[in-house]
C-alpha cells in the first residue's frame, strides 16, 4: 500500500481530515514600507525604529505612507542630472516682443483698459495670490500678508489688495453695464503653506474677506518635499518626522493641478488668469490695462517688467534661450560683469535690462500645459541650505521650482514695462534694512498717491518734510489714480492720512 505522501486527504476509517495550509505571515506596515524604502535607497529613514514609541512609530509610518515615493524619487533624480548640463547661449529679449512705456500711446492704453474691463465683466478673469510665506525676516510669524506695513489706515497687505479686487470689479460692472450695474465677482486663489494656511483663513474670516463674497475666495496649499542630503538621502528632522520644505513659489502650477482648480476654472468661464506675490504694496491686483494688452497680443503668457535700475542690480532679467528660443528668466549671477553692462546701441538701454517683479499673467490653456509639462520633467531647482536635523543642522538640499519656470514652455511671451514707483514696492527687510523695507514701501504709496491728490486738484499740507511724508488714498477710491477729481478737488489735506469715501 502506498504512503499518502503527496495527497492533501488521509482517510482513517471512515473519517476524512484535510490538513489546511499553514497561515500567512502578517507583515506589520513598517516592514512593509522598509520594501518599498529599499527600491528608493531610503530605507535609514527607519535607523532608529526600535528606539520609537508607539506613538512616534505611528507618526513615521504615516509620514511614510502618505509620501508618494515614486514621484519624489524621480524629481531627485531628474534635478540632480540636470546640474551641469551646458545652456544654450543668452540673447536680449526681442524688442518686438516688450511695449514699452515711452512707446505706449494713449489711445492704446485707453483700448486696452476697455478690453480688460470686458473680459473681467464677462468673468473671464482668475487671479491667483502666492501666499506661502511668513513674515520671518520682517519679525513677523504670521503670513506675510497679514503684515500692516505703517500706512495711515493701518491695513494689511491682504487688506489692500482685495479693496484693488474690490475697485476693479465696481469699475466693471460700470463701464460694461447698460442700465442698472449687475455685480461683478472675480474668483481670487490664495496660494498658502502648511505654515500659513490656517492663520490665513482665519484671518481672512475674522476680516469678513474685507468685502469679498467667501465664495470668491478659494485657498489651496502648495505642495511640501522632503530635503534631502547631497547624495540625495532622505533627512530626517527627528528620528521619527522628515524634514520637509515647501516647494518653491513654482510649486503654484503643481498645486492648482492636484487641487482640481484648472478644472474649477475652466467650469466658471474663466480662460484668463492673473499671477502674482502677496509681498508687492502696489500690485494692480486684476489689472484691466495688462490684461487688454495680453488679449491684444493673444500671447500665452506675460510679465510685468521695470527697467532694472544700474547694471549690477540684483534681479533677475528676462533673455532668449538660444537663437530664436524662448523668452525665460536669469538670474543676476548667470550674467558676467560684460553681459550686464552691455547697451543696445539703438534703444540706449542695457541690452537685459527687464527685471522680472512676479506680476504675470496666463492663458489657463498654457498653465494646463505647464502643470502637465513641469511634472513630466520634474526638473527641480538644487538649492544647497542649512538643514534642521537629529544631528543638529546640517548642510543639506531643498528642493523647488520657481514662478518663472513656466516660460520656457511657451509658445510666445509677451513683456508690459511698468514704472517702479508706480507699481513695484516689495516689502522682504525688516525696517533698518538698506532695501525693500516696510518703511521704504509704505514711502513709495505715499508719494505716488500724493502725486495722484495733487493731478486731481487737491492740496497738502504737512508738519515734516513732504519727501518723508504723503497720503493713502484708499483703493475703494481709486484704482490707478482715476475719478479723483470729485474727492480731491479745492480741499486740502493734512499728511499723512488716509483719503477714503
Amino acid at each position: 500500500m502506498e504512503e499518502p505522501t503527496t495527497e492533501t486527504e488521509i482517510k482513517t476509517a471512515d473519517v476524512t481530515t484535510t490538513t489546511l495550509p499553514p497561515p500567512p505571515r502578517t507583515v506589520s506596515p513598517h516592514q512593509e514600507l522598509v520594501e518599498r524604502l529599499k527600491d528608493y535607497g531610503q530605507e535609514d529613514v527607519f535607523a532608529l525604529w526600535e528606539e520609537l514609541s508607539p506613538e512616534e512609530r505611528h507618526l513615521l509610518v504615516t509620514e511614510i505612507e502618505n509620501l508618494d515615493l515614486p514621484r519624489i524619487d524621480r524629481i531627485i533624480r531628474c534635478s540632480f542630472n540636470s546640474q551641469g548640463l551646458p545652456a544654450a547661449a543668452i540673447e536680449a529679449p526681442p524688442e518686438s516682443c516688450v511695449s514699452t512705456v515711452e512707446e505706449r500711446s494713449k489711445e492704446e492704453k485707453e483700448k486696452w483698459w476697455k478690453m480688460g474691463l470686458k473680459a473681467i465683466y464677462e468673468g473671464k478673469l482668475g487671479v491667483v495670490l502666492l501666499s506661502g510665506g511668513q513674515g520671518t525676516r520682517l519679525g513677523s510669524s504670521d503670513p506675510k500678508g497679514c503684515y500692516n506695513i505703517g500706512l495711515p489706515s493701518g491695513k494689511s497687505l491682504f487688506q489692500i489688495q482685495a479693496e484693488r479686487i474690490l475697485c476693479v470689479q465696481r469699475l466693471a460692472a460700470q463701464a460694461m453695464s447698460e442700465g442698472p450695474t449687475r455685480p461683478v465677482a472675480i474668483q481670487w486663489y490664495i496660494m498658502t503653506s502648511p505654515f500659513t494656511h490656517e492663520p490665513t483663513q482665519k484671518f481672512f474670516e475674522t476680516h469678513k474677506y474685507f468685502g469679498l463674497e467667501p465664495d470668491q475666495v478659494t485657498f489651496f496649499q502648495q505642495g511640501t518635499l522632503p530635503c534631502i542630503t547631497k547624495d540625495g538621502k532622505f533627512i530626517m528632522e527627528t528620528p521619527f518626522s522628515l524634514a520637509k520644505a515647501p516647494d518653491g513659489n513654482g510649486g503654484v502650477y503643481a498645486a492648482l493641478k492636484y487641487s482640481g482648480l484648472l478644472e474649477d476654472m475652466a467650469s466658471r468661464g474663466i480662460k484668463y488668469v492673473d499671477c502674482y506675490g502677496v509681498d508687492n504694496v502696489l500690485v494692480r491686483v486684476a489689472d484691466p490695462t495688462f490684461l487688454g494688452y495680453f488679449i491684444d497680443k493673444g500671447a500665452a503668457s506675460a510679465a510685468k517688467v521695470v527697467r532694472k535700475a544700474y547694471p549690477q542690480e540684483k534681479v533677475g532679467v528676462f533673455v532668449r534661450r538660444g537663437k530664436g528660443g524662448p523668452l525665460t528668466v536669469v538670474e543676476y549671477t548667470e550674467l558676467d560683469e560684460s553681459m550686464a553692462s552691455e547697451t543696445n546701441q539703438q534703444t540706449g538701454r542695457l541690452k537685459f535690462c527687464w527685471s522680472n517683479v512676479c506680476l504675470h499673467m496666463f492663458t489657463l490653456d498654457f498653465l494646463n500645459q505647464v502643470a502637465n509639462g513641469l511634472e513630466k520633467d520634474s526638473i527641480y531647482h538644487v538649492a544647497e541650505k542649512k538643514i534642521p536635523s537629529i544631528n543638529g543642522s546640517i548642510e543639506g538640499v531643498k528642493l523647488e521650482q520657481f514662478i518663472f519656470d513656466c516660460f520656457p514652455y511657451a509658445p510666445s511671451t509677451a513683456l508690459f514695462e511698468v514704472l517702479r514707483e508706480e507699481e513695484f514696492a516689495p516689502v522682504k527687510n525688516a525696517n533698518g534694512s538698506s532695501f525693500d523695507t516696510p518703511e521704504s514701501a509704505k514711502l513709495l504709496v505715499l508719494r505716488l498717491h500724493t502725486r495722484w491728490v495733487i493731478a486731481a486738484g487737491g492740496f497738502l499740507t504737512h508738519s515734516v518734510p513732504l519727501y518723508a511724508t504723503g497720503v493713502e488714498v484708499s483703493p475703494l477710491c481709486s484704482y490707478a489714480g482715476e475719478n479723483l477729481e470729485a474727492i480731491c478737488r479745492g480741499r486740502t489735506f493734512h499728511a499723512p492720512c488716509e483719503i477714503s469715501l
